[in-house]
């Protein structure tokens, strides 16, 4: 399926691997050219790397952190006038209410809701002007299901999900189209981190925490990347431009709910 958007040109932030990667390898097969960005500039190069010489399309990296004013200044510097954002950055620590004091809540909000936010105030009066953008947010299927150890994540993105719930809205007349993307469990350094915790709480293998995972999900299995990578290609497509400040939640049917 041509997507329409070959020979534009993407932002897809904390793409050298994990989700980020999957969204970038998926825009570039759909012929979008890419600014890469994340913090460790060896695994990105390489990543942008194999991402170019697969796809044949142009890849440039920004190795800088965009929760600074100066990571954001030199990704924007690399490309001012995106047609597409992908905003996405790893969650905060775990943990209980009380181990959170003002420094953890500043970096957590910082990092998962003013970051995206700031982002996109910087490119969407260019895409106004041109009449034509897409910008898909990575936040967490704890958004409309709390992850009770996940409160600082719960909070920032459920933050960023009321301003897009707003702004989308404001945008869209103009060609602009912002959406959520709301992941579950998938196959990342993250969720490993999380089976290696189970199998040290509970005593078990790594593989037995799989195990278990797995069958609590209605496919009985994680998420992949690729898959992931698809669904925010469409949202980047040519046919998302009536699909307005939506939460798509991509978790396996994990959200027990009759509506989503």
């Amino acid at each position: 399926m041509d997507l329409g958007i070959r020979g534009k040109r993407a932002i897809v932030c904390a793409s050298s691997k994990g989700l980020g990667r999957g969204v970038a390898e998926k825009l570039a097969e759909a012929g979008v050219d890419l600014t890469l960005n994340a913090r460790t500039e060896a695994v990105l190069r390489e990543t942008a790397k194999e991402i170019a010489d697969t796809y044949d399309v142009k890849v440039q990296i920004v190795a800088a952190d965009v929760t600074t004013e100066d990571g954001r200044k030199e990704l924007l510097a690399a490309e001012p006038q995106p047609d597409i954002l992908v905003n996405n950055a790893g969650g905060p620590p775990a943990g209980l209410w009380s181990d959170w004091h003002e420094e953890e809540w500043l970096k957590a909000v910082n990092a998962n809701m003013l970051t995206p936010i700031y982002l996109m105030n910087a490119i969407l009066p260019g895409m106004i002007e041109r009449k034509w953008g897409r910008v898909v947010n990575i936040t967490s299927g704890s958004v409309k299901s709390p992850i009770a150890q996940l409160g600082l994540s719960n909070a920032a993105r459920s933050g960023l999900t009321g301003f897009v719930a707003g702004t989308a809205r404001q945008v869209a007349r103009h060609g602009v189209i912002i959406n959520n993307l709301l992941p579950g469990s998938h196959e990342t350094d993250r969720i490993k981190g999380f089976l290696e915790k189970t199998s040290e709480t509970k005593g078990i293998s790594i593989d037995e925490a799989r195990a278990e995972a797995h069958a609590a999900n209605p496919t009985g299995r994680f998420g992949t990347k690729e898959e992931f990578g698809a669904a925010a290609a469409f949202l980047c497509s040519q046919y998302a431009g009536f699909i307005v400040g939506q939460n798509l939640l991509l978790d396996g049917g994990a959200f027990n709910s009759t509506l989503g």
